[in-house]
């Protein structure tokens, strides 16, 4: 399909989010189970059941334009989410895991922040403002879910990650000093 207009543009943007939106419902579930926090695998539960009322924001959004509702694949999602399956794979069991995966959510938010408010600009601006008010509510709920998971991270799952690593330096004699081999050398002074 050629974009021409604005128009063309809202829709192409909300087809990508319905995609997009539709690839994260089926990434939560995945992403509760690798995770070990019990606050953020109820944090991936809680956004779960929040992507579902995004997928029937969009839906209701489409019927406004008098258009079905499609999907048109949103590569980028697809490669955030794909991330954050490598991470699964490869942090998985170590205490860096739950960093990792709040990292990776962080990272589609952050998508989804941006084009929800260019979906919500495209909408204001065609006098759409029954849509308009839909795409601002879901924008308003992934910041939020953005700022619970800055929250989480900050609090407990990256300072357990650090103490993590904290506690494995303890457990090889160095007393929670970084080994000869990590410490940085020390800076000297040249002379002439």
């Amino acid at each position: 399909m050629q974009l021409q207009t604005l128009q063309d543009l809202y829709v192409d943007v909300l087809k990508d989010l319905y995609d997009a939106e539709s690839q994260i419902l089926k990434a939560l579930p995945k992403m509760a189970k690798a995770a070990n926090s019990t606050e953020l695998q109820q944090g991936f539960r809680e956004h779960l059941d929040q992507t579902q009322r995004h997928v029937e924001r969009l839906e209701q959004v489409f019927d406004h334009l008098g258009k079905p509702a499609k999907r048109k694949k949103c590569k980028a999602i697809e490669g955030l989410l794909e991330e954050g399956k490598e991470l699964m794979e490869e942090a998985n069991g170590s205490e860096a895991l739950d960093a990792g995966l709040i990292a990776a959510a962080q990272k589609v938010e952050h998508y989804e922040i941006a084009s929800y408010g260019c979906a919500r600009a495209y909408a204001e601006l065609l006098q759409e403002s029954e849509a308009s008010k839909l795409l601002q509510q879901t924008l308003d709920e992934e910041k939020l879910t953005d700022r619970k998971l800055t929250e989480l991270a900050m609090n407990q799952i990256n300072r357990d990650a650090a103490n993590g690593a904290m506690d494995d330096e303890d457990d090889d004699g160095t007393n929670g000093r970084p080994s000869s081999s990590r410490r940085r050398p020390a800076a000297r002074a040249s002379r002439k």
